[in-house]
């Protein structure tokens, strides 16, 4: 009962859901931080210069997007025994599950913190000092990174007063990075499940041996 329930072969198939599902979830984290680079669709601000640190260190492209990208084909080349896995050993299948186990984890990652560093940050944009310092000017920053009085993302009476320009710097950092926050928990939690089927995969290799 044990042997039919637990099969190498059931192993392989969630091995291929694991790796469309990673697949898929790093091209959403790369387009979103893609989104990041154009404020309002508009190319001027990336050509100007005038983009958030978090945003150009493009974490969701080569982190959440390429990196995990990778293991997920490796995770699929596993699941569908395609090429240079068709007669794959066991020692190969592990260490094959341990580096995209390792890669998918750490780009993941790293697209997690920086995102959650971004959203509490907050956005990159033309603000008025004159609130802060008393001396009416102008200037690109960081205007929520010291408002420690008020969370901006909790009072959305200042998503509209205190940028002013890009026009929705704050609805646009505020989504973007939420969805790649969100798309790298995910990532991380079929992490999981990919070690643990890899796990029980290798269990029932050794138990039909």
């Amino acid at each position: 009962m044990l042997s039919s329930a637990c099969t190498p072969a059931r192993s392989r198939t969630c091995s291929r859901i694991l790796g469309l599902s990673l697949g898929t979830a790093a091209l959403f984290a790369a387009g979103a931080n893609m989104a990041l680079l154009f404020p309002n669709w508009d190319v001027t601000y990336l050509l100007r210069g005038l983009i958030g640190k978090h945003a150009m260190l493009g974490t969701g492209l080569w982190g959440g997007g390429l990196m995990v990208l990778t293991a997920a084909i490796l995770i699929s080349l596993m699941g569908w025994r395609y090429g240079c896995f068709s007669k794959s050993g066991l020692c190969r299948s592990v260490l094959t599950a341990l580096l995209s186990s390792g890669l998918a984890l750490l780009g993941s990652l790293i697209c997690f913190v920086t995102s959650g560093v971004a959203l509490k940050d907050g956005p990159f944009c033309m603000f008025d000092t004159s609130s802060f310092n008393q001396t009416q000017a102008w200037k690109y920053g960081y205007p929520f990174k010291d408002l420690h009085s008020r969370n901006y993302l909790y009072d959305r009476l200042l998503w509209n007063s205190v940028c002013l320009e890009p026009s929705t710097a704050v609805v646009w950092h505020v989504s973007l990075f939420s969805a790649l926050l969100c798309i790298s928990l995910l990532q991380l939690l079929l992490v999981v499940v990919h070690v643990t089927n890899s796990l029980l995969g290798l269990f029932c290799s050794l138990c039909e041996k």
